[in-house]
């Protein structure tokens, strides 16, 4: 099953802070005012600020699917999606991580802080101690 634009929009708005805008005359999905989505005005092709990586795997994945924006916006990873080939499943893990892209980091989930070597954190006995 594919994903309609309709699906595609009710997606990017169930977002934290996402607002719908225009950008040249086609709708875009902002969050904080910045764009990591869009849609063709007849709703047949998307548009992701994705990273780098996961643009050249689905590019090689499924070609049929996915293209590179034109120019320097492709290559900072915006990417075109044919909505009519692509599984509605990959939806929303897709409009997810290119609203991660630029959501600031107070509207994203916080990650654990990385143990470095100098404060290594052992359990013993219930207890923890830091060396």
């Amino acid at each position: 099953m594919s994903v309609s634009g309709t699906r595609w929009r009710e997606l990017a708005c169930s977002l934290p802070e996402v607002e719908e805008k225009s950008h040249f005359g086609q709708p875009d999905f902002r969050v904080c005012g910045k764009i990591f989505a869009g849609l063709s005005p007849d709703e047949k092709q998307g548009t992701l600020k994705l990273p780098r990586e996961l643009q050249a795997m689905l590019l090689e994945a499924k070609p049929q699917a996915f293209s590179p924006a034109a120019g320097a916006w492709g290559d900072k990873g915006w990417t075109h999606v044919t909505l009519a080939k692509l599984e509605a499943g990959a939806a929303p893990e897709l409009l997810r991580e290119a609203w991660r892209q630029v959501a600031p980091k107070k509207l994203q989930p916080s990650a654990a802080k990385p143990i470095t070597a100098k404060k290594k954190i052992h359990r013993k006995a219930g207890r923890r101690e830091e060396h």
